[in-house]
């Protein structure tokens, strides 16, 4: 049996690759938007990024501040794209929650947040990643990204 090597840890999302830091805005009639920044952390460096979206069944006003893990990043630009997840909400006051999101790249982000306000949401949300021009300028400077065959 062949010793294990990999640098970083794997589970039933894959390899866990980055970390990632975001505060998010939301307010809510019916249809809602969302809306905020982070920072993620890849191949030791941090990457600002812009975090828009949507979603249904809600009605309020919250500011979620969440903390995670990014699943199977290789590339920078991978980051970017929609993410889907099935989600509630019940805030008054202060609240405590999790999600997971996937996007079309194949990028899991696990995170958990802790949120303010007062808003009451189950539905599914759509969240927009999109590295802000600073970040892109930075990724083309950085060195080449690891692949999942270079851990073997």
């Amino acid at each position: 049996m062949a010793p294990f090597t990999c640098a970083h840890a794997a589970d039933a999302l894959g390899e866990h690759t980055a970390t990632v830091a975001f505060t998010l805005s939301a307010a809510d009639l019916g249809a809602g938007m969302s809306w905020g920044k982070g920072v993620l952390t890849f191949e030791g460096h941090d990457y600002p990024f812009r975090i828009r979206g949507g979603s249904g069944a809600a009605i309020g006003f919250s500011k979620t501040h969440a903390i995670g893990t990014v699943y199977n990043l290789y590339r920078i630009q991978d980051i970017e794209g929609t993410y889907w997840s099935v989600q509630g909400e019940a805030t008054v006051g202060a609240g405590k929650g999790g999600a997971v999101m996937e996007n079309n790249n194949g990028i899991y982000i696990k995170f958990t947040s802790r949120s303010s306000g007062a808003r009451l949401a189950f539905s599914v949300e759509r969240l927009t990643i999109s590295l802000t021009p600073d970040a892109k300028t930075a990724s083309a400077a950085a060195t080449p990204a690891i692949t999942p065959a270079s851990h073997e």
